[in-house]
């Protein structure tokens, strides 16, 4: 299985987790500022990493690149997301990047995998919670690191 992980990183917590994940698949990790619509297309699967900013924004590099990710061909593309975020910081913004994420590659028409349960995070609301569950993996690096590798492995296990 080819894994392609697109991510987006000011402070580099996200590029690192990308990193983790990727390895862990097998897969590269790519910034979304050296990525190209090829690299969303030519995978099995494609994951997608970005933190939440400010109220609830896409990260400024995604932001810039959105159309990389809109111009691509995800019709029926198997997609998995991963957020960070600091849920005692921004307790009404948690992951929310993620979410957007969601809503967009959705609407392309992809599949999305790894949904994970909301158990054990302290947030009051997130766009990338659906159902009870969030539409990815849902990472805060700031009060919960030591969670980070068992969570990945276990989020992984599930993707394939």
């Amino acid at each position: 299985m080819s894994v392609n992980v697109i991510f987006g990183s000011d402070g580099g917590a996200t590029k690192a987790v990308a990193a983790r994940i990727a390895k862990h698949t097998q897969g590269r990790a790519i910034d979304i500022k050296a990525a190209s619509v090829a690299d969303f297309e030519n995978c099995s699967l494609l994951i997608l990493g970005a933190p939440t900013y400010g109220a609830g924004d896409l990260q400024a590099d995604w932001e810039a690149n959105f159309d990389k990710l809109t111009n691509a061909k995800l019709a029926g593309k198997k997609v998995a997301l991963f957020g960070t975020g600091d849920q005692a910081g921004y307790p009404d913004s948690f992951v929310d990047a993620m979410g957007i994420l969601y809503d967009q590659v959705v609407e392309q028409g992809a599949t999305v995998v790894g949904f994970t349960d909301t158990t054990g995070y302290d947030y009051t609301a997130s766009k990338a919670e659906r159902d009870g569950r969030f539409v990815g993996l849902a990472l805060d690096q700031d009060g919960q690191s030591s969670k980070t590798e068992k969570r990945i492995t276990e989020w992984i296990s599930r993707l394939a």
